[in-house]
Formats: structure tokens, sequence, C-alpha cells
């Protein structure tokens, strides 16, 4: 599943080419995505112009001068393609301005759109019960301090929880954890302060670095313009089991598996 950075990466990509242009043409392809396409979709965004485009944890955001926000999941192997040289079969929405068109191209089907009045964006189900965003003020070590507090889980278990910090992802929390020095085993209420200090920086310095690289090149992630990223090769820990810790601290990188999801740590450096 595309994460964060390759959301944002997304983003980013497309506003090259959207913001502030007119959408003179929308065609579904089908009825239906992971769910139906909202009632509507082609003539509330057919003549719109598109006032700038953003991003909430894993999704999309693509907003209108009709005050309308075209929300977006890329589910598991969803991308944008800008100006194909063909149609694909798995082409199910197109956008189309005066200069390009923007194919939302799914095999799995397991992404998503919604059509949402964007005054009232942030009581979206999936957005009102989410915690702050990584990259925002919100998330401090106070914060999760608080949300830490008398829980027993995991603290890995605890930080892929989307009510306590929106859009983290199983990479990434690996990575920011190996980075803080936090055993992922450990029970979040037992992360001290001084600990989650570190990794507040920790989880931003991980997400900003693989958006400047362009997204983690896994399976089917692409960037619009078709560029791979390549963030996968600076990982510390995620997929390295039986390697040599990074830190040149003796440790090994160990893979267990938490919550049916796999977690690669260092049992040395990792307290």
């Amino acid at each position: 599943m595309p994460e964060l950075p390759e959301v944002e990466t997304t983003v980013r990509g497309l506003a090259r080419f959207l913001d502030g242009e007119r959408l003179e043409a929308v065609r579904q392809n089908r009825p239906d995505m992971r769910f139906p396409f909202p009632a509507g979709l082609v003539q509330s965004l057919t003549g719109a112009r598109v006032t700038g485009l953003g991003r909430r944890a894993k999704y999309g955001l693509i907003h209108t001068d009709r005050e309308t926000t075209l929300v977006f999941h890329l589910g598991m192997s969803g991308s944008w393609r800008i100006n194909p040289a063909a149609p694909d079969k798995h082409d199910h929405l197109v956008l189309e301005t005066p200069d390009h068109r923007f194919h939302l191209n799914d095999p799995r089907r397991f992404g998503f759109v919604d059509l949402v009045d964007t005054r009232l964006l942030d009581a979206w189900p999936a957005f009102a019960v989410m915690g702050p965003e990584p990259l925002g003020d919100g998330l401090t070590a106070a914060h999760l301090k608080a949300a830490f507090t008398g829980r027993k889980q995991a603290v890995k278990l605890l930080l892929l929880d989307q009510r306590i910090v929106a859009g983290l992802g199983n990479i990434y929390v690996c990575e920011a954890l190996h980075m803080a020095g936090i055993d992922p085993r450990k029970a979040a209420g037992r992360v001290s302060l001084a600990a989650l200090t570190r990794l507040v920086p920790a989880i931003r310095a991980v997400l900003e670095q693989s958006i400047r690289d362009g997204g983690s090149t896994l399976r089917d992630y692409v960037q619009p313009d078709g560029e791979l990223g390549y963030f996968a090769t600076r990982f510390a820990v995620y997929g390295r089991e039986g390697q040599a810790c990074q830190k040149d601290d003796g440790g090994v990188i160990r893979r267990i598996v938490q919550g049916g999801r796999s977690t690669w740590f260092c049992p040395r450096c990792q307290k």
C-alpha cells in the first residue's frame, strides 16, 4: 500500500499540472472501485476549477471552486498517470484539463474516491477520528505520552493506530523506532518522555527523507510522471533481517511478527 510519503509525492506531482486548472471533462470507466463512485461525481466536477491539492494521512485531496473536495485513496496498487500514451483497462477515473489528462489507475481496485463538502472535510468519517499529522505541529512527545499512558500494547502497534497518529505505516514506524533507539516490543506506557522526545523528530526525519527521495519503491508504486522513488535503498532495518545494524553496534537485524505484520529491529541498540 502506498504510504504517507508516496501519497505526498503523488499529490505534489499532480499539483504541478493540475493546480488552478479547469476540469473540462470527467469520465468514469466503471461504476465502482473498492466502493461505488459517489453519485453525481461527473456532473459535480465537470467545469470545476482546481483550487488546491493536499493530503490527510494516506488520502489525497483535490479541492475545487465548487466547495467540493475529491478525496482519493490509492489502495494497494493505485496510481495517477499523467498523459499516458495509451489508455489502460485499469484506468477507472479520468480527469481532463485543457492541456493534460489524469488517469486514476488501480489494477486491484482496493482504492476509492469520494466527493466531500470542503467545509465539512474535517468531519468526514475517516478524518474525524484521526490523530495529528506526523509532519504537523500536533505531533509532540507530550501528545504521545498522554496517548500511551497506562497502555500495555507494544509501542510499535500503537504508532500504527490512526487515532493516535494519522498516516504512519509499517515501514516508517520500523525505521523511526530504530532511529530513536526504542524497542518496538516495549509496552507503550513504559516508554519514557525522553525516548518519545527522540521519537518525534525521528518520525519526521524518515518521512521527510522519503518525500525528498520520491517515495519508497515497493511493488506497484509510481509517481504521477512515472518516476520511481528510491527511499527503499536507505532502509536501516526494514527488510534487512540477518544483516548488520547500520549503527555499527554489533547488532544483527531481527524480524518478528506483531499484530500480523512484520517488524524489523536491532535488539542491541533498541531498548
